[in-house]
């Protein structure tokens, strides 16, 4: 298995073919059922940048349309002459045997997948009703043809281009939809995204993407341990207050505190530094300067967000600490 090397190469160089494994889509869609079993009833569920041929979002969601109560799904894939990453593309023999197959407009032309309804009278609506046919462009979730499917839609999920990430987002947020969208951790601090976490507009989700994979049936996987979903929709984790300690407990028993004597306060900012989320105290009013990894155990209901190093104009956004620089700090209250 490759390790992340690999996936920072792959966004170098614009290759954007990573996809997600069918468990890691279940894991976290069951945590969105679980909180709200109607979470998706009666709702259009949009999936750009997505190749069903390939892609397991639309598998998942098409063998789960009635349990879920779909009104509909789409899906969009991107035209293999459009990526900027070449590769020796050859359409596949769901595309080529089907009567639509057209061999100009295969390599030059998106696809769109459609299920609303027993197309084959089986007797239940699953991947074997989806319909297809080729876009007008090529994909592009930006163009005017996938941005009207947007403005139909009422969810939108996906795992969009490692290289169009911050884009995507905004794209999304125009939109004003529901979504769950995988993304790198470190885009927690993006300037696009951190205002929207602040203002409770987006969090994360519940579970970590390990590992994608290629589309060619001998590829590895390849980790991404720095990976997770991004999304509005609620689910049971974010309302779950972190269980602390006071400040003179976890000087005196906690084991990440030891050899201190008091918690540290910033140089140059009215703050005290939490080095760990475990040793966030329970009788400090205070502001607190947390890892950005707290934000995977924020709950809304017990922490205020402040802002972060460069929202609060610290020099070259780090905080201090006896002259030690302190990286990648949320600024947090207690409520």
């Amino acid at each position: 298995m490759a390790k992340n090397a690999n996936l920072g190469a792959a966004k170098n160089a614009k290759n954007d073919e990573f996809y997600t494994q069918y468990a890691d889509i279940q894991k976290e869609v069951n945590a969105y059922i679980e909180y709200n079993p109607d979470v998706f009833r009666g709702k259009t569920i949009l999936l750009p940048c997505d190749d069903p041929e390939w892609s397991n979002f639309t598998k998942f969601f098409a063998q789960n349309f009635e349990f879920f109560g779909l009104k509909k799904l789409i899906s969009t894939s991107y035209a293999i002459e459009s990526k900027k990453y070449k590769t020796d593309w050859q359409p596949t023999l769901f595309e080529t045997e089907n009567p639509l197959y057209n061999v100009e407009k295969s390599r030059i032309k998106g696809k769109i997948f459609t299920l609303t309804h027993d197309t084959n009278n089986s007797g239940r609506i699953d991947i074997d009703d989806l319909q297809w046919s080729y876009l007008e462009g090529d994909g592009d979730f930006r163009s005017a043809e996938v941005t009207a499917l947007r403005d139909e839609a009422d969810i939108i999920i996906t795992n969009p281009p490692f290289s169009l990430f911050r884009e995507f987002m905004a794209w999304v947020m125009e939109g004003k939809k529901q979504f769950a969208v995988i993304g790198n951790m470190n885009a927690i601090t993006y300037k696009e995204v951190f205002p929207l976490i602040k203002d409770n507009k987006l969090w994360l989700g519940t579970t970590d993407v390990r590992w994608f994979y290629q589309e060619s049936t001998d590829s590895p996987l390849y980790e991404a341990a720095h990976s997770r979903w991004f999304t509005n929709i609620d689910h049971g984790m974010r309302h779950k207050p972190l269980q602390l300690m006071s400040m003179a407990d976890n000087l005196k028993f906690n084991k990440k505190l030891k050899g201190l004597t008091e918690y540290q306060h910033y140089d140059n900012y009215d703050a005290i530094e939490i080095p760990f989320t475990e040793v966030i105290p329970n009788d400090y009013d205070g502001i607190m300067g947390v890892p950005i990894s707290f934000l995977d155990k924020y709950c809304p209901e017990q922490f205020e967000i402040i802002g972060n190093e460069y929202d609060l104009n610290l020099s070259k956004g780090r905080g201090y600490v006896n002259g030690k620089r302190c990286y990648g700090r949320v600024f947090i209250r207690k409520k």
